[in-house]
């Protein structure tokens, strides 16, 4: 048995989505136990609107206070000693469970589990891992957001890390690790690309070289390795080009094309493989401890696979593995 902490109040809809997609995941996964970190009544209310949820293994630990999106997440962890996400943590760290899961603020998730649990040997930043769909399967991108400022070893460690994620949580045996630049030759690139390429270069990794944006979803490297600025831009440009084709499918522009008999299969098929639920959530790789960061705007759906994702990491002891495979990689001082 292994049990979740759960930021109930974490998300654009919640608490409803996350409680429900928290039923959703312990029905799901055999020896998956939960506890919602929430106002006590407010969750109980939404969990007893699920029939045969009292049935369940999820408990409640009374948070009042909910750090907002819009919110400095140092300043409003400071001030709210209570807030959801602080004490979902500190439940991970005293050992009442075993993976934390919030899809709130993310800065606040970033800092409240590094706070909690502190970094893994070998580890001087976490990054957080976003898996996306390529045309041969999927690939890890990291950093997405957590660290916006990296010097070289940072990015060294964030292929080491994502190479562990890419074997454990995607089933990836040899993963191969780029590093995103402006072009394929080593020279490419600005001083933190060109120092990051020689220390990957030589880390024993599956080191393939540079890659350039476009091959982000080619499927030409199952890792790719960037800042946690560039990472993030990145992503929200994937989403906003993915939101737009289902405005254009919605307002009819496909239909009215040649092959309009064919298209709504076709795009469906390419929905789903863009649909960020599937994935559920983004791991916080570095901290000594599993944390799963979800979209603000997660669904039932993605609640639930982000909950499964960080009960299968602490049952396969995700943190211990990376830390593992950091001590025996070549590290230069930067």
């Amino acid at each position: 048995m292994a049990r979740v902490a759960v930021d109930a109040l974490g998300g654009d809809q919640a608490p409803r989505v996350i409680v429900e997609g928290a039923v959703a995941a312990v029905r799901a996964a055999p020896g998956l136990a939960v506890t919602l970190v929430g106002p006590h009544g407010r969750v109980q209310d939404e969990l007893d609107r699920i029939p045969g949820a009292s049935a369940l293994d999820i408990r409640i630990a009374d948070a009042p206070d909910l750090v907002a999106m819009d919110e400095s997440p140092a300043k409003a962890l400071r001030r709210k000693p209570h807030a959801t996400i602080k004490v979902a943590a500190e439940l991970v760290a005293r050992g009442e469970a075993a993976a934390l899961f919030s899809a709130g603020n993310t800065g606040a998730s970033v800092l409240a589990a590094y706070k909690a649990f502190g970094l893994i040997g070998g580890a001087d930043r976490p990054a957080l891992a976003a898996t996306l769909p390529t045309q041969s399967g999927t690939a890890v991108l990291l950093d997405v957001g957590a660290n916006a400022n990296c010097r070289p070893d940072h990015l060294l460690t964030f292929g080491v890390m994502g190479a562990v994620f890419a074997r454990v949580g995607l089933g990836t045996a040899h993963p191969r690790v780029g590093l995103l630049s402006i072009g394929e030759e080593e020279s490419k690139g600005n001083a933190l690309t060109r120092d990051a390429h020689a220390l990957l270069k030589a880390s024993g990794l599956r080191f393939i070289g540079n890659v350039e944006a476009r091959d982000v979803y080619s499927g030409a490297a199952d890792v790719v390795v960037c800042d946690g600025f560039t990472g993030n831009v990145v992503i929200k440009v994937s989403e906003g080009v993915a939101e737009m084709v289902d405005a254009v499918w919605q307002q009819g522009t496909v239909e009215r094309s040649p092959s309009a008999a064919a298209a709504p299969e076709a795009f469906e098929r390419f929905r789903r493989r863009l649909d960020y639920s599937e994935y559920g959530g983004a791991p916080l790789l570095g901290v000594k401890g599993v944390c799963i960061v979800g979209h603000g705007r997660s669904s039932e759906k993605a609640v639930r696979n982000a909950i499964i994702m960080a009960h299968r990491f602490a049952l396969e002891e995700m943190t211990a593995r990376i830390e593992q495979e950091l001590s025996v990689v070549p590290r230069t001082q930067s």
